[in-house]
Parts: structure tokens; sequence; C-alpha cells
């Protein structure tokens, strides 16, 4: 039974791109790993060779049903962490719980905070109280799904699920502001009054970090770089301090896998390279730019010039993912999205007249991609030059890149030692 203070509550943060979990009162998540997770499917691999030469991958594998309405496939082996992700294995593909940024598949969901409570954390979650984050959009069968899972699998002793555009503002001291977060699947923009979130006026886009990765990826083809991915090649030392670089083939790889692992580089570019321009993109302004050099892991470096500014004024220009090769299927999408700026003009006129003003002078950023340098200016920038006189804007982010990242993450962990929370945990541990 949940005793108060005698056990440390567990705060889990499962989003698109990647699931946090840690323990309360601390100020950084103990495990961080990819919210995907590897499958193969049994009847494509002989039993006996089951059990790869990968030292620990056996403790991330778990055997499970798929679902019923999928039968042919009978069971499949997942592997959960950034470990057994890395690990190339034949046959295995790479899935999302996620389908248009809602659970879609509950049992890799269940995989996942498994690895999260067993292998990262170590803990048995039948002895800790539980705190969930939720996106500020989820329906209500997606919290019923989870309060379910929570109390029934995990037999918790008590749960509390908290939005987390709420828990951002709370972090920053304030009961009112409008949240910024810009994740891995998606953008959102939530206001948030009095420490709720207005519904009414909450306004997203499905462009996030991993539509930008593919983006430089798409744009890195059409000038012929090639990324390679870490398994498929291999480093020898021909003489000292020289060298050369050895193709490995593996036919039994597959495409989702493939992908997965050239995202995972494609990103850490996009990373360490890009930044947002100070004004919107213009091809012939930036056709000159100076060139920043980046060593890929096969130890080829590559140049990269004006997808640095172009990649990260998609966020406010969406039409711009049209012009990159191979991003045409996309067309239709980016013409119908609304860019950064104008979501937040766009929430804070769905919200009374009496909080404008203060919804303007506490814009809230986190998320991932909002760690991108320079992308606060530009979003203040924009905003000053579209709102009314009488605004005083001003947008608001973390001068720690990690802290912006798990901003609500943090927030969360020191929460649940708020004498709220432990309140609403007595109450709700006999639900």
């Amino acid at each position: 039974m949940y005793g108060g203070d005698e056990v440390s509550a567990i705060v889990v943060d499962l989003g698109s791109h990647t699931c946090k979990a840690g323990y309360a009162g601390e100020d950084a998540p103990k495990a961080v790993f990819p919210s995907v997770v590897g499958s193969i499917d049994q009847m494509d691999v002989d039993e006996s060779a089951s059990t790869d030469a990968n030292p620990g991958s056996a403790a991330d594998a778990k055997i499970c049903k798929t679902p019923e309405n999928d039968k042919s496939k009978g069971k499949r082996k997942l592997y959960v962490g950034s470990q057994s992700l890395g690990f190339r294995r034949d046959h295995m593909e790479v899935l999302s719980p996620f389908k248009d940024g809602v659970v879609a598949d509950w049992d890799v969901v269940d995989h996942i905070w498994d690895h999260a409570f067993r292998e990262c954390l170590l803990i048995d979650p039948k002895e800790h109280p539980m705190l969930l984050s939720e996106p500020s959009s989820n329906i209500q069968q997606q919290r019923e799904r989870a309060v379910e899972l929570m109390f029934e699998k995990y037999k918790v002793p008590a749960l509390f699920l908290a939005k987390n555009a709420v828990l951002t503002s709370f972090a920053s001291g304030r009961a009112t502001s409008l949240v910024v977060d810009c994740g891995g699947g998606s953008t959102t923009v939530a206001p948030v009054h009095d420490g709720y979130v207005l519904q009414k006026a909450v306004t997203s886009s499905p462009i996030g970090g991993e539509f930008l990765t593919d983006c430089l990826m798409k744009s890195l083809e059409s000038k012929r770089i090639k990324i390679k991915p870490r398994y498929s090649f291999k480093r020898k030392e021909i003489r000292q301090g020289d060298f050369q670089t050895v193709d490995i083939d593996f036919p039994n790889t597959t495409e989702s896998y493939r992908l997965y692992s050239q995202r995972v580089i494609a990103s850490d570019i996009k990373e360490s390279v890009c930044r947002a321009p100070d004004t919107p993109y213009d091809e012939s302004a930036y056709a000159n730019i100076p060139m920043t050099s980046y060593e890929l892991p096969d130890g080829q470096t590559i140049e990269i010039g004006a997808d640095r500014f172009k990649i990260p004024d998609i966020l406010f220009n969406p039409s711009l993912a049209q012009t990159i090769p191979g991003m045409e299927n996309f067309s239709e999408l980016c013409s119908s999205v609304r860019g950064l700026s104008q979501m937040v003009r766009e929430s804070i006129s769905r919200c009374d007249v009496d909080i404008r003003r203060e919804l303007f002078s506490s814009i809230l950023l986190a998320g991932g991609t909002a760690s991108m340098q320079q992308l606060k200016e530009r979003l203040e920038k924009d905003l000053l030059e579209e709102s009314p006189q009488s605004a005083r804007v001003k947008v608001l982010a973390s001068g720690n890149t990690t802290e912006r990242r798990y901003r609500y993450m943090a927030e969360c962990m020191k929460s649940m030692v708020h004498p709220m929370y432990k309140e609403n945990a007595h109450k709700m541990r006999t639900a």
C-alpha cells in the first residue's frame, strides 16, 4: 500500500519520439530511450536462432501475441531500448505505437513501459505511485486505456494524469501562459489559464522534429549525399591513423530498420548544424551562405549550406517542404498546415479578450525541437511584427538545452512532492 513519503513516486512521459522516466523530486529523467520497438515475426525466424550474439539482448526481448485482427503473424518478439535497437537483427521491423499522434498499439506501449520499469529504473510498479503526462488534446478513450493498464496490469497504488502544457506552465512559475510544444511527431500550441488548458483554443500541426529530419534526408539525397547506417560498414586501419571503409551487405535487413538507422544520423546532423533564420528563408539570399562541415560515422565529411536555414524555416513556412525533391507527396499536407507564428496568433485569438495580453507576454517554448538555435528569437520577431501594437510579446525559453528538452518532464518530477499531487494520489488509490 502507498504510505505517503516512504517510497518515491515514478514519473513517465511517453512522447511520440522519446520515452522519459524517472523519480519524483529529481531534476532530470533517469531513463531516456526511443518510443519505438524492434519487432521480429516468429514465423520468419528459426526459434533456435532467436537468442542473438548481442550481450544482454535477451533481457530486452519479450514475446507477445499480435492483435487478434492479425492472426497471420502469430507471435512476435519485441526489442525495446536504444541498445537493443542499435543492434541489427535479420527481419526486424521498427514499429511505433502512435498513428496520427494517437496511440494505436497499446501492446507496444505496454512493452515500452515495462522496459522503463524493469530494465531502466529496476523497480516494482506495485510499490510506487505513478504520474503520467499526457498531451493537451488527449481523448477520453486514451486516458481510460492508460489508467486501465496501470491499475490492472501494473497494479500501481496511486495514479495521476497531468497535461504537459500545464506542467510546462508551472515549471516557469506561471498559472497562465501559452505553451508552444515542438515535439518529434507534432507541434502543439495550448493556452493555459489558472492551471487549466483551454481546449477550445488548442491548435496543432503534424510538422515536428521527425518531419524536419525527413526533409533533411531527402535534401541530402537530392545532392547525392548518402547516409550509410552504422551497421552497413566497418572501418579497417590500413596504416597508423589511416582508415578504410568496407561496406557490409545484410540482405535480410528490413526497410524500416534501415530508415530508422539513417534517421538517427540525420537527426544528429539537424541538431548540430541547423538554426532558424532571422528572416523568412529566401533561396537567392542564402545561395552563397558559407558551408558547415559534418563528419558522418563512415568518415565521409559533407558540407551543408543553405539547408541549415531552410529546414528549420519549414516550421514557420510549411510550403517550403514542397521545394525539396522527394517531398512532393506531402504537398497537400504542407499547403493546409499553418506556420508556427500563425498557430500562436490563432490560438490566442480563440481565447477571451481579457487574457490575451497576458498570453502574449508569457509564451513558453518546450519540446526537443524547441532547442534549435535561434528558434526563440525568430518566433518573437515574427509575433512582434504581426501582433497588435498594444500587445507586449515575450517568448520565454530556458537557456539550458537539456532543461528545455525535458522541461515539463522535470516539472512532473518536482510536482509529485507537491501537496496538491499527494492529496490527489491518496484520493485515487482506491479507484
